[in-house]
């Protein structure tokens, strides 16, 4: 590269022109070069932008002044390049949405052409592919060595910050592209498919000012965990989380000495044991190891965590103390500690915190987990000043009747806290107090309207698994920006109030296991409720047809409703989750359910599951699970990280009568279906065999008629089946996995037979290769034993006459 041009030479000869002739020589071009505007506008070319984000990219605009472009002030030359996607929402969604986000293939080669581009983000955008030319493929880098690859490629590229990360569709075969660029500084490539590169950790050691290396849930296979070192100079943090290794921790990683502050390999699969070698690791800030198969007991060098093994860790910023069992703490109550954590998660055993904690002002993030402890009013001061925190399956022996929660992300469910429900400042955000001993009325929480001073910025409430009573209270308009409620497993009672259809922006309404009653009231069509679980209540009414169409859960189990299903629900096309059963809903199944599409494909268990995203502090992402009890396989489970791949329609225990539509049987992406305890008359048709992806079907205390279609069998992945007390006829289809289901799946009905009952079946006469009949091995004579009695005694006369006739034919030729 010619260095005449560099930016650091043309400031040295304006100043020299400037001091020797004239100040306005340093007046350049403030165009953008036609070289970069061309190279930008070709990369524009190959790739799809449905938001429009490149809108103003065009030539009647200087590129400097382009979206997402940033040139040089001296040399107006493209310097940094940034055009990550922002996806954070406060919603509930199927997966994250990336509709607007740029997608489609991308040239590097034609970004290399920027000479002067030192920083390049597109993180978290849809792209599919990356394009490499000729000169820049893989292949001819995999036959060059270090030593004899040309200078040129080594140096080619200014590029010191570069960011793909969180594109999760795009696969990258190789890294060889890297060789380019020897000055990379930070490289983010998290949450791409990296899973062909297995030479990853030899091709990222290439780089010698390589600092920041992020390559989290990449599919990485290999940590060449036999390696005693990587070539690392200058590499400062290291995060390889999220790759299932299925290895011993790497001897290479304890023995880096590049002076490396912070490395993360949990969610590894990583086995073995902690090797005194973590000691060399002088620099070490944070060390994340959850989630691994680590074994063995803790290392001596740890033993009792106490003040000595901290007294020189002065820049200590983030510490994670958690083992199972946990840690004793043995820390003199009258140490002050050299550091000032911004983020601490413990798990300890002793009935006190450890004194020191109180001498912590910089605390963002304080977790406390699988630990027994009092929690005085001292602590809940403490706690009021951290914007994230989380206490959850603790012991804590506490009271919040008098407590004012004031941090932003508040997580305190199973604990043993009591009293009542505690006040809320405005600063909440997302809490939850669920399975815990709190009791009284929800007012104190949600009535508190001078402390709210008119606002509130709270998204998520979780008060579920409690002793609260009393009615649901009227004052929810001030929530308005809630977007989560959890009021399930409660002692409640009373209506729906009317202020509940205030809050526009609620999309999951969980009422479930109380004793509320009434109608299901026409003001929450003004919610957007797309979860909507009112399970084990006292309800009464028809279901609503005003849910809105993008609706996913309804579950109204265990209720008084009445009427007939509502047609409206064939209009939801997103719902995976359809629970009315135990009502008294009459009618008939609609035929339109086929039109709900999420059911009538598999494609919806690709769904990333129902979470509630948060931007906190403009860095960190909060994720919350929906869960649900469903009925299923003929028992009660609960549905959380699974709950995405469970499609289900449960209409068991009504009154629904007339036979099941033919529609429904193209529902082939449905796991569950119950419609046992109805009305339900006609025969099953062969179209059953078409829900190949059904787990569990239950047909049972119907009037069903006729044989069992042998299309069931072709149902490979059902494990459950219930076909009992209908009038099924015939032998059960042999040969099949329907054998393997014990008789209670079959008995009571009285016709059927063929294993696994007990009921043997015979060819009829007048149709050898069809009709069959039952034969009681048990003793049931009703039809068998006729037939033996009548052959018996005509074989008997045959036989009989046959021996008289013999008989009386040798006299007669004897006498003759």
């Amino acid at each position: 590269m010619d260095t005449s041009s560099s930016p650091y030479a043309l400031i040295f000869a304006c100043l020299l022109r400037a001091m020797m002739f004239d100040a306005g020589t340093c007046n350049f071009n403030n165009r953008c070069s036609e070289k970069d505007t061309q190279a930008l506008l070709n990369f524009k070319k190959g790739i799809m932008d449905p938001s429009g984000v490149l809108s103003s990219w065009s030539t009647q605009h200087n590129c400097c002044e382009w979206k997402g472009v940033t040139c040089d002030r001296i040399n107006n030359r493209v310097t940094h390049l940034s055009l990550p996607c922002f996806t954070t929402t406060l919603n509930y969604i199927d997966k994250e949405d990336k509709s607007h986000c740029l997608t489609g293939t991308f040239s590097f080669s034609l970004l290399m052409e920027l000479e002067f581009l030192s920083y390049l983000n597109l993180r978290n955008n849809d792209f599919l592919a990356i394009q490499f030319d000729s000169v820049h493929n893989h292949n001819y880098y995999s036959n060059l060595s270090v030593s004899n690859r040309p200078r040129q490629f080594l140096n080619s590229s200014t590029l010191r910050h570069l960011d793909l990360s969180f594109n999760e569709n795009l696969v990258i075969n190789s890294l060889q592209f890297l060789f380019r660029m020897s000055s990379l500084e930070n490289l983010y490539i998290s949450g791409v498919d990296l899973h062909m590169e297995t030479n990853w950790l030899q091709l990222v050691t290439m780089l010698p000012s390589l600092s920041v290396l992020q390559m989290s849930y990449c599919q990485l296979k290999d940590l060449s965990p036999s390696l005693q070192h990587a070539n690392f100079t200058a590499l400062k943090i290291l995060d390889l989380s999220g790759n299932k290794f299925h290895s011993e921790l790497p001897k290479w990683l304890f023995n880096l000495s590049c002076g490396v502050s912070s490395i993360s390999i949990g969610l590894c699969s990583l086995t073995g044991q902690l090797p005194k070698a973590l000691l060399n690791l002088r620099h070490l800030e944070k060390l994340f190891l959850l989630n691994n198969d680590l074994n063995g007991p803790i290392p001596d060098w740890i033993g009792v965590v106490s003040e000595r093994n901290f007294a020189k860790m002065s820049k200590l910023k983030s510490l994670d103390i958690q083992s199972s069992p946990p840690l004793i703490f043995d820390f003199d109550s009258h140490w002050i500690p050299p550091f000032q954590l911004e983020a601490l998660s413990l798990s300890f055993s002793g009935p006190h915190l450890p004194a020191w904690l109180y001498t912590q002002r910089s605390i963002q993030s304080l977790s406390i987990y699988g630990s027994w402890f009092q929690a005085p009013d001292k602590f809940w001061n403490f706690v009021s000043r951290v914007p994230e925190l989380t206490l959850e399956d603790n012991s804590i022996v506490g009271n919040l009747s008098n407590i004012l929660l004031n941090s932003t992300v508040i997580r305190l469910s199973s604990n043993r806290l009591k009293g009542s429900l505690p006040r809320l400042s405005p600063n909440a955000a997302v809490v939850s107090l669920s399975n815990n001993s709190l009791s009284g009325s929800i007012s104190p929480l949600l009535c508190d309207h001078k402390m709210l001073n008119g606002k509130s910025n709270l998204v998520y409430l979780d008060i579920s698994l409690n002793h609260l009573s009393g009615g649901l209270t009227n004052c929810w308009e001030k929530w308005k920006s809630l977007i989560h409620v959890n009021l399930g497993g409660n002692n409640l009672t009373g209506k729906i109030p009317p202020s509940m259809g205030l809050l526009s922006n609620l999309t999951s309404l969980h009422l479930h296991e109380n004793k509320l009653y009434g109608e299901i009231p026409p003001s929450l069509q003004n919610c957007h409720i797309l979860i909507f679980n009112v399970r084990g209540n006292n309800f009464t009414g028809n279901i609503p047809n005003w849910i809105p169409h993008a609706a996913k859960v309804l579950e109204f189990r265990s209720n008084h409703f009445s009427g007939s299903i509502p047609a409206q629900i064939c209009q939801m096309s997103s719902l995976f989750i359809l629970d009315i059963a135990d009502n008294t809903i009459s009618g008939h199944i609609p035929t339109c359910l086929c039109n709900i599409t999420a059911l009538n494909n598999v494609s919806h268990r690709e769904f990333s599951s129902t979470t509630l995203q948060y931007n906190f502090l403009n860095r960190t992402f909060y994720f919350f699970e929906e869960s649900l009890e469903l009925v299923t396989k003929g028992l009660v489970l609960e549905y959380e990280n699974n709950l995405p791949f469970m499609n289900l329609i449960d209409m068991s225990s009504n009154n629904l009568s007339g036979t099941i539509p033919l529609q429904m049987f193209s529902l082939i992406g449905l796991a569950s279906l119950n419609l046992s305890h109805n009305k339900l008359t006609g025969k099953l048709p062969d179209e059953i065999g078409n829900m190949k992806n059904l787990e569990s079907l239950d047909f049972s205390v119907n009037q069903f008629s006729g044989e069992i279609p042998e299309a069931l069998s072709k149902v490979s992945f059902l494990g459950f089946l219930n076909l009992s007390f209908n009038n099924f006829t015939g032998k059960i289809p042999s040969g099949t996995q329907l054998q393997g289901f014990d008789a209670i799946s079959y008995i009571g009905n009285s016709d059927l037979c063929g294993p696994p009952l007990t009921k043997i079946c015979f060819k009829s006469s007048d149709d050898k290769s069809k009709d069959t009949k039952p034969i009681d091995e048990d003793g049931d004579k009703s039809e068998f034993f006729p037939w033996f009695h009548i052959g018996l005694e005509s074989g008997f006369v045959a036989g009989f006459l046959g021996v008289f006739c013999s008989i009386l034919l040798n006299r007669k030729w004897r006498e003759a």
